[in-house]
């Protein structure tokens, strides 16, 4: 309907929501690895992974990265601490050393922010931002930082899932007999905040590629941020302790930063020349490059899937037509020969047909146009609401 006569809209004729959108997003083992050229004996050599010259951390693409079609999913990169204790006795060459540590402090610093002694707070195995001399601190971390392309505004809380092959000899055909789920379980009541949004610690469980019973219960095993979308897993899960963790002799977590016989743990590492080479978890964070590493994560890792949250904010204008307004049109179309061409007598009532619901600014600026599916009559005898809802 077109018309000169504004009405202005007052508060309580305005509604602000806010609706939370979710999807399902499954990332599978084979596009981590062995799914365009590689396998888990040849890792480096498929087309969907961008490695760099400064080496800081790999890219994983759905399809190979130089094609126009391929969807940048995720980076994974490690890092530990100055004051980490694995394989730092000197007995192994520590590559990459400054770029390691320099990972560590970044995403430290960006995730976790400052403690109270305004020093870089440490990822912390309960989650907690504290100093104080009986935390357990994660000290050497695999990073896995999801794109927003997936994650959306965040992740949802309670929805993460990462399977991961723990086993201690990596066998060629992908098959697990030890698997790791890992999960952010009861995050949507337990949560923390810091300066990069919300948090959660995630829980490990040991089981096998079937999907038997849980053999223990669930140790921390890392932290998830929800709006930065970055993983933070503890690299304990891949060291073999005796006699704790998961059971006996098996991949579990160390209850100290330092502690743990690290040398126990042998694991074929893939490194892409198409040989399989053992090496010490010491020798893995130390000894090898970020790219390296970087492979031995992805070899590992089954399925990855979680539910993103788009978050729809809608603002509604409850567009009001009393009985004594609107009933009139300024559409030039409106009169025939100075009478109004929808009335058939002059006794009739006026009336008119709404069409189109302009918003406008306080200048009198027409900034939103809202369309009715059909005419909607106007006259005298009844009142119309329209209800007219912007999202953005």
């Amino acid at each position: 309907m077109a018309t000169s006569v504004y009405k202005t809209l007052l508060d309580s004729d305005k509604a602000s929501t806010r609706t939370l959108l979710h999807e399902f997003i499954p990332i599978t083992g084979t596009i981590l690895s062995g799914t365009y050229g590689g396998n888990t004996v040849n890792l480096g050599a498929e087309t969907n992974i961008k490695s760099y010259s400064h080496g800081m951390f790999q890219s994983v693409y759905d399809y190979p990265y130089l094609s126009s079609s391929a969807n940048h999913i995720l980076d994974i990169s490690v890092g530990y601490t100055s004051t980490s204790g694995t394989g730092r006795d000197g007995s192994v060459a520590h590559t990459q050393q400054s770029k390691k540590l320099n990972m560590y402090a970044q995403m430290a610093q960006v995730l976790q922010g400052y403690d109270k002694d305004n020093s870089i707070a440490k990822f912390d195995q309960d989650g907690r931002i504290t100093n104080e001399a009986s935390d357990i601190k994660l000290q050497e971390c695999v990073f896995i930082s999801l794109t927003r392309l997936l994650t959306k505004d965040e992740i949802k809380k309670g929805s993460f899932k990462l399977d991961l092959n723990v086993m201690k000899a990596l066998p060629t055909d992908n098959t697990a007999t030890d698997v790791m789920t890992i999960t952010d379980l009861g995050a949507a009541q337990d949560f923390f905040t810091s300066t990069a949004g919300e948090y959660a610690v995630l829980y490990g469980q040991k089981g096998d590629a079937g999907g038997s019973a849980i053999v223990q219960g669930t140790p921390r095993v890392g932290l998830l941020y929800y709006q930065a979308g970055v993983v933070v897993l503890t690299s304990s899960i891949f060291i073999e302790k005796s006699g704790t963790g998961f059971e006996s002799g098996g991949p579990g977590i160390l209850t100290g930063s330092t502690g743990g016989d690290d040398s126990c743990q042998y694991s074929f590492f893939p490194t892409g020349d198409g040989s399989m080479h053992e090496h010490t978890f010491a020798d893995l964070v130390t000894g090898s490059t970020i790219d390296h590493a970087s492979n031995f994560v992805r070899s590992r890792i089954m399925n990855l899937t979680l539910n993103n949250t788009t978050e729809l904010n809608s603002m509604v204008y409850f567009c009001r037509a009393n009985h004594s307004e609107f009933n009139y049109s300024a559409n030039r179309t409106y009169l025939n020969q100075s009478k109004i061409r929808v009335k058939e007598t002059a006794q009739d009532l006026p009336r008119s047909y709404i069409t189109t619901v302009g918003l406008y600014s306080a200048n009198n600026e027409l900034m939103a146009v809202a369309k009715l599916s059909e005419p909607l009559r106007k006259d005298p005898t009844n009142e119309v609401t329209l209800r007219v809802r912007l999202d953005y």
